[in-house]
Formats: structure tokens, sequence, C-alpha cells
């Protein structure tokens, strides 16, 4: 099947975006696709916010997005906008990091108002950057994911239903994308 690289967007190593993401990636891999997460909280602070193009690990998150087929880019909404984590992440990336490839954009957040953070914030970055096929997102509410005291997740009915159709259509775009060559 397809390489799937999953983009946790979150600033803390306990949120409930990255354990969400985590959780995701599980579906996908039971669908037969090779996922690897990459935790952008993870990459030096000095490397994203000095711009340093070279720093290996910029280095390595780029070449993980040029062997993905597909990507899944989740972050928690801040102030109606994707995480600056992200964002510093993104501007990294070429100009055409997305090209021929199918994207899934995923947000978290505490209230609704929120909800559309991901079409008019986060797709149009991703849209820039070359997707060939961006699928529609999800917004899940923060009230919506629990974290037991196992550690283990729990997403409420009807988050978890819509969460699994989306991811379901997600794999299904993922064999019909065609590869394109990057632009310039």
């Amino acid at each position: 099947m397809a390489t799937v690289l999953s983009v946790s967007g979150s600033p803390s190593a306990s949120s409930r975006t990255n354990r969400l993401l985590r959780h995701l990636d599980d579906r996908l891999v039971a669908q037969g696709h090779e996922v690897t997460p990459l935790d952008v909280r993870t990459i030096p602070a000095e490397a994203l916010l000095g711009a340093d193009f070279r720093h290996p690990a910029i280095v390595g998150a780029t070449e993980l997005f040029a062997r993905a087929d597909g990507v899944v880019v989740g972050t928690p909404v801040y102030k109606a906008s994707y995480s600056g984590v992200l964002k510093a992440l993104l501007d990294l990336l070429p100009q055409y990091a997305l090209a021929g490839k199918t994207v899934l954009p995923l947000a978290t957040g505490g209230s609704t108002a929120h909800v559309l953070a991901i079409d008019y914030a986060l797709r149009p970055v991703l849209s820039s950057m070359g997707a060939a096929h961006i699928v529609q997102g999800w917004f899940t509410l923060d009230k919506d994911i629990t974290v037991r005291d196992d550690g283990s997740l729990a997403v409420a009915a009807p988050a978890d239903q819509a969460l699994s159709q989306v991811v379901d259509r997600f794999s299904a775009a993922l064999g019909r994308t065609p590869v394109l060559a990057a632009a310039g």
C-alpha cells in the first residue's frame, strides 16, 4: 500500500492532538499502509526558528515528506489558526513539498468556533505546497478526546465514527492520486 507521513503540529508531548494522530495511525497501519510519525516538537527550536535549512533535523523532515505518498497533518487550533511550530516547519519545506501527494488535514480545539481553521488557515497553505488532493479534513473537539489513566485514548463515539470515515476516505484516495512531478 502507501507510505504515509503523520505529522503532529502540537508543541506538547502529551497533547490530545498528538495522541489522536497516533490512534489514527494505527487505523492506517491496519489498512496496510506504512506510517511514519513526525512530531514537529522534536525538531530543535533553533533549527525551526533560525530557518536552518541545513540542520540535520530539517533535512530529515524534508526527506520524510519527499518519500511519503500521503501526509496526515494534525494540529491544535490556537487563535483560530494552526500551531506556530507547524507553521515554522511548513515554511522550511520546499515550495512544492506536497506535490503529487494526498493530504488529510486534522485539527483539535476547545470550541466549535475554531472549526473553520482547517479550511481558512491550513488548507490554503497545503494547497500552495502543491498537494495533488486534499481530502475533506476533520475538526475534533477536545472534550471528545479522553486520555485514560493507562495512557490509552478514548474518542467519543460520534467523533470516532466521523474520524474513521475521514481516515477511510483518505486511505482510499491514496490509491487514486496521480503522481505528479514536483514543480519548479
